[in-house]
């Protein structure tokens, strides 16, 4: 039977969660062939934990408790580490607790690794629940991102990867700042499936304008020297360009110089020392059993 962790991280939004679970047990009540666990981790929530009741289709319900809160992408870089040391699996399935990774579609990442068990599955967002404004935001740091790595990150966190992946991605130091860049950096042979992306349960959404910045960077980070190279070439072209479009030639060169500069600032955040070390965290582990 195949095993499969559902990895959740949670700060907060324990409500979310509640309901989280139930639309999971709902959906995974025709995998019958499926033995499904699921691991929540909480990021230090200032908001005490409401009681959590086990799902009747989910086998075990792990609460980890963190002492620390390191935010979301150290949670999902935490997670791997701990369930590559501590659990029995086939796959692991990372999604958002808020509501904004449908629980729905862990049906089609199933039967993708099913068709495929050697390649792991992403959810390739193809259409997404936020306002104008920011959907345009996000289709910039798309091009950006493209245009400075070559690489379309057209996917979050939400995925299923084999046992295989998690445990290359649980040594990269890219993965304490960024998952989406570090699983596109290091699996090259990845599978899609199409996802919409669903509206927060409960609340405003999380992400600010500026969180968004971070988030882009970061991913761009992961690949700082295909950027540095790709910057170099167009600082060139831009060199030659000067003699017909001096301000705008010398202002782009200046541009991309201190796009670099934040980048390399960026990818300061990526540390294989935390990460490897990021078991200390853990302060206590709570199973839920009915």
């Amino acid at each position: 039977m195949r095993k499969i962790i559902i990895l959740i991280p949670v700060y907060n939004d324990w409500e979310s969660l509640k309901k989280l679970l139930f639309e999971i047990d709902e959906t995974i009540n025709d995998l019958k062939d499926i033995s499904f666990n699921c691991i929540v981790i909480n990021d230090a929530s200032s908001i005490i934990q409401p009681k959590i009741s086990k799902p009747a289709n989910i086998k075990s319900l792990k609460i980890l408790n963190m002492y620390k809160n390191k935010g979301h992408a150290r949670c999902n870089a935490f997670g791997i580490r701990y369930v590559i040391k501590n659990e029995d699996f086939d796959n692991l399935i990372l999604m958002d607790g808020d509501g904004e990774d449908r629980p729905v579609e862990i049906k089609s990442l199933v039967e993708k690794i099913d068709s495929d068990p050697n390649k792991s599955v992403v959810a390739r967002r193809v259409k997404r629940s936020e306002g104008p404004f920011f959907q345009l935001l996000y289709k910039l740091h798309k091009i950006i991102t493209f245009s400075f790595t070559g690489k379309n990150i057209n996917f979050g966190n939400y995925s299923c990867l084999t046992r295989r992946d998690v445990e290359i991605l649980s040594t990269k130091a890219s993965l304490w700042s960024s998952y989406s860049g570090t699983v596109k950096k290091n699996l090259k042979n990845l599978n899609e499936v199409n996802s919409i992306r669903g509206l927060r349960y409960f609340g405003p959404s999380q992400m600010s304008i500026f969180k968004l910045l971070i988030h882009s960077f970061s991913i761009i980070a992961v690949f700082k020297y295909q950027v540095f190279f790709r910057s170099l070439l167009a600082i060139i072209f831009f060199g030659y360009t000067s003699n017909h479009y001096p301000f705008i030639s010398h202002l782009i060169q200046v541009q991309i110089c201190i796009f670099n500069l934040i980048i390399f600032i960026i990818s300061i955040r990526e540390n294989e020392k935390e990460l490897l070390k990021s078991c200390t965290n853990l302060k206590d582990r709570n199973i839920i059993t009915h």
